[in-house]
């Protein structure tokens, strides 16, 4: 059997993402060890249950002591507070990495906690769910997802590609880029779509006793699809916004300006400018089904009981 990649692996955080790559990591023998870290007894006693951590430490600085990869899988505003509780039980020679998805605020945050001879990559999986914690993970999570990479000029290039090598292992295709290029592609991409979803919801919601719970009843019309993204955690999306507020505002800014423009298509009837648009949106939804990250599958590839 082949050696792990990794001797000993710390997840800080377990949900949803820490729990999916102690998953995958099982699977693919890429650790000897997976150590875990959650605050919550409550969690950490369901890790223990689940079993997919090899041990469960109630302090960050227990999990990542000895460790050859550090994950940190907590929401980007507690970043900086956990790379302060463990720089130093960090060890020489370690990776320490992240999964947020917003990469300034972390690496301002993380950055003056880093010991010499840490090596700090930076790193957004692009994969997930509207579920949360320690139950929700899964192995293939990462399959044929995108992990972006937002090293720094002077980083240590033989961590980047181990990190790379990493990754790779655990399904996804890498990507590497800069780390203020990286959160204006993912305010379009995820945080922009976040926010009009919770939006959305919450003026339906606010319509709810007009439409006498008619927006539940008939939720498959659309409304259903707004709802899924809207689910996800709470915690995680506020500090994504508030780290990340500088690309959601002028996202959400052109976003104004561009309904502003459908609004006066739909007053004044113009009807080239609305096909148009919904041409060009259609050929978009084509082009991602083409590179694999969605399903055309009717009803959106959902399964069916019989």
């Amino acid at each position: 059997m082949a050696a792990p990649m990794f001797e000993r692996v710390a997840l800080i955080g377990l949900g949803l993402i820490g729990s999916s790559l102690a998953h995958v990591m099982r699977r693919e023998g890429l650790a000897g060890h997976i150590a875990g870290h959650a605050r919550s007894a409550e969690t950490r006693a369901e890790v223990a249950r689940l079993g997919f951590a090899d041990s469960v430490h109630e302090h960050p600085q227990d999990a990542v002591r000895g460790a050859d990869l550090v994950i940190l899988c907590v929401p980007v505003g507690s970043c900086g507070a956990v790379a302060k509780a463990i720089a130093g039980d960090l060890k020489a020679g370690a990776i320490l990495t992240d999964v947020g998805s917003v990469k300034a605020a972390v690496v301002a945050d993380v950055s003056p906690h880093v010991p010499d001879g840490v090596h700090f990559v930076p790193g957004h999986p692009i994969a997930g769910t509207e579920q949360s914690g320690p139950n929700s993970g899964f192995a293939e999570l990462f399959t044929n997802r995108w992990c972006i990479l937002t090293p720094a000029a002077d980083a240590d290039a033989k961590a980047v590609e181990k990190l790379t090598a990493f990754w790779r292992a655990c399904g996804s295709h890498v990507d590497v880029m800069a780390v203020d290029h990286h959160d204006m592609v993912l305010g379009i991409t995820s945080h922009l779509p976040h926010l009009i979803a919770y939006s959305i919801v919450s003026t339906a919601a606010d319509l709810e006793e007009v439409t006498k719970s008619e927006v539940i009843k008939y939720s498959a019309a659309g409304f259903r699809d707004f709802t899924r993204i809207a689910a996800s955690d709470p915690i995680m999306w506020r500090d994504v916004f508030l780290t990340n507020k500088d690309a959601v505002l002028e996202l959400l800014s052109r976003f104004s300006e561009d309904l502003s423009a459908l609004q006066k298509a739909i007053r004044w009837g113009d009807e080239d400018q609305l096909v148009e648009l919904f041409t060009r949106s259609r050929e978009i939804r084509r082009r991602i089904i083409e590179a694999g990250q969605d399903t055309d599958e009717p009803d959106f590839g959902r399964s069916h009981s019989e």
